[in-house]
């Protein structure tokens, strides 16, 4: 178990192997709850929650729209030449 101090400005360090474990760069955001057993930190997730159509297009492929068929087909097509060249 690593401790930690609070500063005369409130701050408290994560001890470095924490963050590292957790891959917490400078600057992640945290929710703070006070749980009466102690105090639970929450990382914030870093994009606010998107739907489908949110993000529909945005890959920038700008060519001739295909049918499921065409995909279905393509699929089956790579499929085919990954398991011939085991």
């Amino acid at each position: 178990m690593e401790t930690t101090k609070l500063s005369s400005k409130g701050q408290v360090i994560l001890p470095a192997a924490i963050r590292a474990a957790n891959q917490w760069k400078a600057g992640v955001e945290f929710a703070v709850e006070d749980t009466g057993e102690g105090v639970l930190l929450r990382p914030l997730k870093p994009f606010s929650a998107t739907t489908l159509a949110d993000v529909a297009g945005c890959a920038g492929y700008t060519g001739k729209a295909r049918s499921l068929e065409e995909m279905d087909k393509a699929v089956t097509a790579e499929v085919k030449a990954r398991y011939a060249r085991r």
